[in-house]
């Protein structure tokens, strides 16, 4: 005879969590056994996360991050091999439907983003470290593109991101002949922000994320803006939205109090607006 237990089964754990306090968004990917590679669950949590965040206006800074000794190594390999057997799922549609509107929400939202990469970042992985405006790395992190080493080409932006970190070349070397990356050599090469002891990655994060969040939220946003348009522009048109950016931000409350503080020989206090 078997027995059955009355007791609810355990919930399966939420595949993002999501803090929001003091203006700072962290969002972990919560897979660790898996090492935090993506599958639909966690993709889906993610892109409705990040439009979350990215439009309200009480948080001022974002930090993507992952549980466990991995940060992301990219799609769930698992999942993908199941879905072979579908002829109406393929990776263009995880692409288009999750990957793109990821990398766009990182890499446009009006208010910067940190990437603590607490370990390996791989793949898809990679290309949304690469999408945030900093990445502080731990020792024990390390980048890898990935997509050759499983006979793909490259997505989540990595052919954008990439070439315009570390130049076309390298880019293509990291691309075609992938490896792992120590952290170390991600800093020399200008592709991690900064390395730190794997015991102080928390508390460095938490130091620029608070820095940024106190910050004036428009002008970083702007800042954002302005670079990502001047990347694709020439001189004259990226003076031109140079001048609409200036012209918005210099409208900003935070333009004034910075200058009344500054007359005043005084630190000012943002808000954001």
């Amino acid at each position: 005879m078997t027995q059955t237990s009355d007791s609810p089964s355990t919930p399966a754990p939420e595949p993002l969590l999501v803090e929001v306090a003091d203006g700072i968004a962290w969002l972990r990917l919560n897979r660790p056994d898996a090492m935090n590679s993506l599958d639909n669950a966690l993709k889906d949590a993610l892109v409705a996360a990040l439009r979350e965040v990215g439009e309200d206006p009480a948080v001022r800074c974002v930090v993507l991050t992952g549980t466990g000794r991995a940060f992301c190594v990219g799609q769930d390999l698992k999942e993908h091999v199941r879905s072979l057997g579908d002829p109406t799922s393929t990776l263009e549609t995880t692409v288009t439907d999750h990957y793109n509107p990821i990398v766009i929400a990182l890499s446009t939202m009006n208010k910067p983003v940190v990437a603590a990469l607490n370990g390996v970042a791989a793949g898809a992985g990679m290309s949304f470290a690469l999408a945030c405006d900093f990445r502080v790395a731990s020792e024990q992190a390390g980048l890898n593109t990935s997509f050759a080493g499983i006979a793909l080409s490259c997505d989540s932006g990595a052919s954008w991101t990439l070439p315009r970190l570390v130049g076309p070349a390298r880019a293509k070397e990291l691309l075609l002949l992938p490896r792992t990356v120590s952290a170390a050599e991600a800093l020399a090469m200008g592709l991690v922000t900064k390395v730190v002891p794997a015991d102080e990655l928390e508390a460095t994060v938490t130091e620029l994320a608070r820095t940024l969040a106190d910050g004036p939220t428009l002008a970083y946003g702007s800042i954002r803006r302005a670079v990502a348009y001047s990347a694709g522009a020439g001189l004259p048109a990226a003076l031109a939205h140079e001048a609409e950016l200036m012209a918005l931000t210099g409208r900003s409350s935070d333009h004034r109090a910075a200058v009344d503080a500054f007359l005043a020989k005084e630190k000012p206090t943002y808000t954001g607006t």
